[in-house]
């Protein structure tokens, strides 16, 4: 999808405005003498911008605005490295809001919804994301904040709540307890919105079936405003982006080359309004590709697919390349198994080992199940397993995100 002219100018103001404030990524441009893009082909020139080079710049490296003019900073929820902090003027909160409330009557969800927000506040950009998106919309808000599953059901049973917002994670882990507590005919739910970790169609599935709920994918990263900048619609396939307020592309990662739509490859956006910390080409890592064509819905926003990982996920195994999702998808082919698993890889004498552990009822065959499982992943991806099955509510549940996969060969070291 080509950048237009509108965008082009944007992405020339901010180019300017980075060149002035000095940031890093002015220095970059100043240095290759580049001032402005004229065309599609001049703006595939510029160069990308990477995590890196935002702690590099750590703390205030990327304030492109004067700082009179910066209401907020957040920060990744990364918790390894240098953090990076993202300032935001009072127009990017603004915007930020607005695209949020979009995604928000994207869902179908009005100012007459009980919104209950479940996500972590503070540096992280969830929680607050979510609420100024609300409020925008008009809609009331319960901003509970994370934990205390006591608190968030006797709150979602007393306000009658009609959305929930949460990880994917902590949606199950509601999901579950209502269940078991038998509380589900007191529970007014509609809707969720669901972010901030990929999850599977199974998941998916379990979550809307046991909460009797619409389910929807948002999308966004704190270094592009936080979540907000896209989300799923009721009638299409994929993701619908804000093309107004970003522009996206699809790369291969090796190379760095644009690739046609519709192929898959890693995510790269650039802000085009964005005040306090524009980003231009920046590298997010996610996987996933342009989907062409009109959308069934009737909305004009281009789309993205489905998140299918990231690039970093790759695991190195046995000389194999393998990517969590596919053993998600897998696993996802046997419906006797639950939605969760656990994928440990550790080095022991003198060879790698993957466990994987999956979860199902005490009334299946554990030996034969497993057993099918390996044979399954063998033919698909070229080695053996050890699956383990463990009956239903044994592995771990979290309020936040759940780590699926436990490399545990750097702890050995």
């Amino acid at each position: 999808m080509q950048i237009t002219e509108k965008q082009l100018e944007q992405v020339n103001s901010r180019i300017k405005a980075l060149v002035s404030a000095g940031s890093f990524y002015g220095k970059k441009l100043a240095a290759a003498g580049i001032t402005e893009v004229k065309t599609p082909e001049d703006f595939l020139k510029l160069p990308f911008s990477e995590k890196k080079d935002l702690r590099d710049a750590y703390p205030l490296g990327l304030m492109t605005a004067p700082e009179e003019e910066i209401v907020r900073i957040h920060s990744s929820s990364g918790t390894t490295g240098t953090p990076v902090i993202i300032p935001y003027t009072r127009k990017d909160v603004d915007d930020w809001a607005t695209m949020f409330a979009r995604c928000y009557e994207t869902a179908g969800i009005t100012n007459k919804d009980r919104i209950q927000i479940t996500p972590g506040y503070g540096l992280w950009t969830a929680g607050i994301g979510f609420q100024a998106g609300a409020e925008k919309l008009g809609a009331m808000v319960i901003p509970m904040g994370p934990g205390n599953t006591d608190k968030q059901l006797e709150m979602m049973i007393a306000m009658e709540s009609t959305v929930i917002c949460a990880t994917s994670s902590y949606a199950l882990l509601l999901a579950e307890e209502i269940q078991k507590r038998g509380i589900r005919d007191k529970i007014k739910l509609k809707k969720g919105v669901i972010g901030s970790e990929r999850w599977s169609k199974k998941m998916r599935e379990r979550i809307a079936a046991e909460l009797g709920i619409e389910l929807y994918d948002i999308y966004g990263l704190t270094e592009i405003y936080g979540p907000g900048i896209g989300i799923n619609c009721p009638g299409g396939e994929g993701m619908h982006y804000w093309d107004d307020y970003l522009y996206l592309e699809i790369i291969d990662p090796a190379t760095g080359e644009p690739v046609p739509d519709g192929e898959e490859g890693e995510i790269v956006i650039t802000t085009l309004v964005k005040e306090g910390a524009p980003l231009i080409r920046y590298r997010t890592h996610d996987l996933s590709r342009i989907i062409p064509g009109e959308c069934s819905c009737g909305r004009s926003y281009p789309r993205i697919g489905t998140i299918m990982g990231r690039t970093d996920d790759m695991m190195k195994i046995k000389g194999v390349n393998v990517f969590p999702s596919q053993i998600e998808e897998i696993l996802g082919s046997f419906p006797e198994i639950s939605s969760e698993y656990q994928i440990r890889i550790s080095h022991l004498d003198g060879k790698d080992t993957m466990r994987i552990y999956v979860e199902t009822t005490g009334d299946i065959d554990f030996d034969d199940l497993t057993k099918r499982i390996a044979e399954r992943v063998k033919s698909r991806i070229g080695f053996t397993p050890i699956v383990k099955a463990v009956e239903v509510g044994v592995l771990p549940r979290s309020m936040k995100k759940t780590a699926r996969v436990i490399d545990e060969r750097y702890d050995e070291n």
